[in-house]
């Protein structure tokens, strides 16, 4: 219990300190939209990395030469954390936006760090809203973001399982051309989800797969890209279950 109030401490001194940053960055931004995405970014990886210290967790990266340098990339994982968002962001080699749910929009000066890091909001019972989520991802790509998207929707709250990963979010990589790079995380639960409210020391790792490019995959393989990036991830995950002897 002591560690969850460390770091939720340390959030909430964190984003009340931030507000002269935040003015900061949006100056920056009137002028010098580019230095402001690195800046804010570096900011923010600061934070998060102070996060998993005072947590305890120590995180093994896998694959890391999988994920392209020179382009921006649809990142796809499994998830079920909140900690998956620190773990994995604070290794993007560029600005990255996180397909958030709306929720998050009412966590003041939260929300505005995130906007600065190009995270999106999509509500999960708009279809409309969600297409036009998807269509802005599109579009960040395309300038360049990366983005992050865990398709399944939700935290899975079953562990060794894994839900559906809805098709839909795949048409970032479809429409834009860019790589899918299968992030397969484990053990991230151990934080805090399975013994909640405590926030205990864990070990997690992450395993970046090769990318994935759709136009180069069979057309049934195409048609089906969730269930084949599903099926990749899944497989990684049981790999790493057994090595752990679990």
């Amino acid at each position: 219990m002591i560690r969850f109030i460390i770091v939720a401490g340390f959030v909430v001194l964190f984003l009340i300190c931030s507000i002269p940053l935040l003015i900061i960055e949006w100056i920056i931004g009137k002028f010098n939209m580019d230095f402001k995405n690195k800046s804010s970014l570096a900011i923010v990886l600061w934070a998060f990395r102070v996060c998993l210290f005072l947590a305890g967790t120590t995180v093994e990266y896998r694959g890391e030469e999988n994920v392209p340098k020179d382009e921006p990339v649809l990142y796809i994982g499994n998830h079920r954390s909140y900690f998956d968002i620190l773990i994995t962001y604070v290794r993007v080699p560029r600005p990255t936006g996180y397909i958030a749910k709306k929720e998050m929009l009412k966590w003041p000066l939260l929300v505005n760090w995130m906007k600065n890091l190009h995270c999106l909001f999509l509500d999960r019972d708009d279809v409309k809203q969600g297409l036009k989520v998807i269509l802005t991802a599109i579009e960040k790509v395309k300038s360049g973001i990366s983005i992050c998207i865990f398709p399944e929707g939700t935290r899975n709250r079953e562990n060794h399982t894994f839900m559906e990963f809805h098709e839909g979010s795949f048409k970032v990589a479809s429409k834009s051309g860019c790589p899918i790079v299968p992030m397969t995380i484990y053990n991230a639960a151990d934080i805090f989800e399975d013994h909640l409210p405590k926030v205990k020391k864990a070990h997690v790792i992450v395993d970046y797969g090769k990318p994935i490019y759709i136009q180069d995959l069979p057309k049934e393989d195409q048609k089906h890209i969730g269930a084949y990036t599903r099926n990749i991830i899944m497989d990684t995950y049981f790999k790493i279950k057994e090595e752990a002897g679990e």
